[in-house]
């Protein structure tokens, strides 16, 4: 029974979201939460794994949700029905795509797409932050710290072009000795 809940979870949330990988992490947290199966704490950790790993971090997360609920099936399960609806549609879409990509229509309705995937992006963010009392009411030493690792690691990454995994190691080892 929880191998064909978890799999009818992730196959909505596959088919419903849209913006990719990063989008789609609140609207993963809230289920995952609301039905029990971890804590915001527990879903941050494997949020945070997932973006370090190959792939998706959406299917990265639906995995290890998986793996977490119901072992190595649940795994399997969770990583087929959030990834077969981007299939399917893909598969339709360049079907009828070569026919439609100069039609007006199409053009605005994608065009229309892109404030709502930046927004859900943005908020997926802000969510975790708070969540996770990066951002709160009170200016803390912690916060400010956080707060700096955040603004040099954006830095690093889109000024100076550094990889992101050197990125994530040093926030990480900064991290360690600080906190």
């Amino acid at each position: 029974m929880i191998l064909l809940e978890l799999f009818l979870v992730f196959l909505v949330i596959g088919a419903v979201s849209f913006g990719g990988g990063y989008a789609m992490i609140p609207v993963i947290g809230t289920e995952v939460t609301s039905r029990g199966w971890m804590t915001t704490s527990e879903y941050t950790d494997i949020v945070a794994l997932a973006g370090m790993t190959p792939g998706s971090i959406a299917s990265n997360s639906a995995t290890a949700v998986g793996y977490q609920v119901a072992g190595l099936p649940g795994a399997l399960v969770s990583s087929i029905a959030i990834t077969l609806p981007s299939v399917l549609i893909v598969l339709i879409i360049a079907m009828f795509f070569y026919k439609m990509n100069q039609n007006k229509w199409v053009q605005s309705a994608f065009y229309g797409l892109r404030p709502i995937v930046t927004s859900l992006i943005i908020y997926a963010a802000i969510d975790f932050a708070i969540s996770n009392g990066v951002i709160g009411i009170q200016i803390s030493w912690h916060m400010v710290t956080l707060f700096l690792i955040f603004v040099a690691s954006l830095i690093a990454l889109s000024y100076f072009k550094i990889h992101p995994i050197i990125v994530i190691l040093f926030a990480g080892m900064i991290g360690s000795v600080v906190f």
